[in-house]
Formats: structure tokens, sequence, C-alpha cells
């Protein structure tokens, strides 16, 4: 049995900053990744390659509107094999630097291998070069993040079907792409493999799309992709699959009873589950909730002494940025010397959340939602700003999507915000900021903002207040 200080079982976003800051600290750590290359989820199957591929349909998409730009190109063509070459590229890149990243620590060992739980803070890892190591430490910090959700369908077993991994190595584009699902994974790889050439059906069992959202931002996502030749199917419960030739049937229910739709291709893009399967969490003491996810306090202490779970797998929002947090809390409650912004207790409550949907135009999130404003009692006040009346939208013929913010109208601070729009994410961003330094709305309507920016609209946005 080798003993080491600590203990990373994952290289994702939050896993291997840890273990670099642990290692740089003078401890003896261990990294134990499951696949064969670094980077988590992030950089092998999500952020990464995804909105590289995102990049290709937009270019795609622009190239056809270049009549209306005053520029003649000819016919589009498409060539998936090259846009998966460039994806890879891409991926290789950021994970073989993820790699060299850890290597570089005298004190760090990286094994390729699956991790379980045998004890407390004891794991045994099946080595993928063969064999099997125990390790056993002083504290254990779990990053397995999640995996695709499959939707137990009756006659899956026979059928062909594709997760957010395997519809990035296609070399061909679909003729008929099938997306069970319609929230940010679904949305964007529906809109980008239309803009590849597909036709492309989105299947949601609820009312509207992305229901996290208020429903006016759904229903404006659903329209921006119906006009781009998406073919929307809410209030359609996936029943059963079967083959349909080479490709697909299948038979959803309504409240018109039951229908089916046939394609060449299926894409399972239902949400996400934690990566516990295997982990071994009760031999070791590690509780998880209703949903599988392992339960963690404000500090992301696991019911474990000792034991640490940060990321997705934590059942948090499910994002790259929010797991990185995740780290951040660790390194300066563990680490305090090396803190970037002091030593203290650092928790991961009251952290405002951002989250971008890369879908074109982009949404940007960030705080309350009108709806939740609203049920939480806030004297709500709403600033409300169509694309059209942007300066920048008009300018690059990008009027799609509006601007959205709720504010307090017995504080006039700024509670959450919505920008449908080209860079949305980046708008939002401006917006978080503002929330983190208290500023009154006032200051985003009053301030001199560059022109002609996407950030400047935030003046004309506040000035529609009611």
């Amino acid at each position: 049995m080798d003993r080491v200080d600590d203990l990373v079982i994952g290289t994702g976003q939050a896993g291997k900053p840890l273990a670099g800051a642990l290692a740089e600290s003078g401890r003896r750590v261990v990294v134990v990744e499951a696949h064969d290359r670094v980077g988590g989820t992030c950089v092998l199957t999500g952020c990464t390659p995804t909105k590289a591929m995102v990049a290709s349909a937009r270019v795609a998409h622009l190239a056809r509107r270049a009549a209306d730009y005053g520029v003649e190109i000819g016919d589009v063509s498409i060539d998936l094999g090259r846009v998966r070459e460039r994806k890879r590229t891409v991926v290789d890149d950021f994970s073989s630097g993820s790699r060299r990243g850890l290597e570089k620590h005298d004190t760090l060992e990286l094994v390729f291998g699956f991790a379980r739980f045998t004890g407390e803070r004891r794991v045994e890892v099946d080595l993928r070069a063969g064999g099997r190591r125990t390790l056993e430490a002083e504290r254990v910090f779990v990053n397995t993040g999640t995996r695709n959700r499959v939707l137990p369908l009756d006659g899956l077993d026979a059928v062909p079907w594709l997760d957010n991994a395997s519809i990035m190595e296609l070399d061909e584009v679909p003729e008929h792409l099938i997306v069970l699902g319609g929230g940010f994974i679904g949305l964007e790889f529906g809109q980008m493999f239309r803009r590849f050439g597909a036709e492309v059906t989105i299947v949601e069992a609820a009312g509207r799309l992305v229901g996290r959202e208020d429903p006016e931002v759904s229903e404006a996502l659903r329209k921006m992709l119906d006009d781009d030749g998406i073919a929307i199917r809410l209030d359609s419960r996936a029943a059963a699959v079967t083959r349909h030739g080479a490709g697909v049937r299948l038979t959803v229910e309504t409240e018109a009873g039951e229908a089916s739709i046939a394609g060449s291709h299926l894409l399972m893009a239902v949400g996400r589950v934690p990566a516990t399967e295997g982990l071994g969490t009760d031999a070791a003491g590690i509780e998880r909730t209703d949903r599988g996810f392992i339960r963690v306090n404000e500090r992301l202490e696991t019911t474990a002494e000792g034991v640490w779970a940060l990321g997705d797998v934590n059942g948090g929002p499910p994002f790259t940025h929010i797991a990185y947090d995740d780290f951040r809390i660790v390194q300066r409650n563990l680490l305090e010397a090396a803190a970037p912004f002091g030593s203290g207790p650092a928790t991961r409550d009251d952290r405002l959340v951002p989250y971008t949907l890369f879908t074109d135009p982009q949404l940007g999130r960030i705080g309350l939602t009108e709806t939740q404003a609203r049920e939480a009692g806030h004297a709500v006040r709403i600033a409300h700003l169509p694309m059209t009346r942007v300066a920048r939208a008009i300018e690059t013929d990008e009027t799609r999507g509006f601007m959205k913010a709720v504010v307090d109208g017995d504080t006039d601070r700024i509670l959450g915000a919505a920008i449908l729009g080209p860079e949305g994410g980046e708008v939002a961003t401006i917006l978080q900021l503002a929330m983190m330094g208290d500023l009154p709305w006032t200051r985003l309507r009053d301030t001199a903002l560059s022109h002609p920016t996407w950030g400047e609209s935030l003046n004309n946005l506040f000035t529609t207040l009611e």
C-alpha cells in the first residue's frame, strides 16, 4: 500500500488546479484519472470541443448570409471530417497542456486508472496499463464529474444512438438528426447540426425549452430555432425507439396520442448524472443525495472526514467556472498562504452563478430570473430592450433577441439579467461585475461606455426601466 498526503480523483477543472496547488505547497500528491487523457469533461467532451464546433457552424451560417452584407461567395459546403479534425486538434492542445502542467511538479504523480474507495480515505486503482494499486491518503478530493443521462426507452438497446461525445466524432452530416432534450446540450447541438446542413427535430417532454428560464426567454429561443428551420416538438415524451432502415424511428406520447418521428440519427441529450458508479462511496462513509450526487457542506466537505467533493459530482451548478470556483474555495481553506485573496474561511454560499447558452445568438444569464425575483418577494422592476434597438446589432445585422434586467425597486440594485443576443455572455458579465460591486442600475445607465459596442447597449437598456 502506498501512503500519500493527498489523493485527487479526476483531472477536471477543480481537480487539476487543486492537485498542482497542493504539490506546490510541498505535499506528496497522487492524481488518478479514469480516462486516457487529462482535462475532464470540459476539455475532452464538453466546453472545449463543442465550442470549437459551434464556431465552425457559425462560420457556415455567416457564409450563407454573405449576400446580406454585399459579399458574393457561391455555394457553401461542409466537410464535417475537417470540422472534427479541427476540434480534435484544439482538444489535444488543451489536454496535453494540462498534462504537462501536472507533470512539472516533483511531488505529484499522475496515475491513469479507475479508482474506488475500499475504506476511509483508502482507494484501489485498476490501472489502465494493467494491475492494481492501493493508495491511502491523509486527504482525498473527488472530482469525477458527470456523465450523459440515458433514458430507458423501449428498444434503445437495438438501435444506434449518440451522446454528447460520440456525435462530435461523426464524419458525415446526418440527414435528419432527432435530438432528445430541449436543454442546453440539445439546443447547442441542434442548431449546430442544422447549420451543418442536417434536418433537425428537437423533442422535449416539457411544455417549453430550457425550463429554468423565464417563459419569455424560452419562447424567444423556440422562435429563434424555428426560424432556423428546426422542428420543435414540445409536450412530447419519448416512449420507444425502433430501427427504421439505416436510421431510427422514435415514438412519442402527446396529449393528442402517440406519434412517430423517423430520422437518420438519434442524440440523447436529456441531462447529466453524477459519475459515482463504481466509486465505492459507501465503503468510505460518503453520503449521496437522492439523485446520486455526493453530499457536501458549504465548504465542500463530504460526510466522511478528510474527503471533499468538487465540481459537478457534488450537485452544484453544472458549469466549468463553478468547478474552478470550488477549487478556489478548497484552496483558500486549506492553503491560506497560497490563496490569491488573503486567508480565511471560504464557502459556496451566496456566490453569483453566471452561465451562457452557446446558441447563436447566445443567452447570457446572471442572478435571478423575473419569476424567481417575484417569488422571493422583491419589489420587481424590469428593464427590457429588443436587439432591434441596439446600434451594434443593427450595424452587424444580428438583431435577434433582447436584453432584460431585473431590478429591486426598493434598493435600486440589479437582481439578475438575461441577455439573448450576440455576445450575450460577455454583456451579462458586465452586469455580474456591477452586482458584485453593489452598483445601482443608474450607474450603468449614466456611465459613458465605448461606442458602438455590445456593452454600450446597457445605457439604453436601463432607460427602459418600468
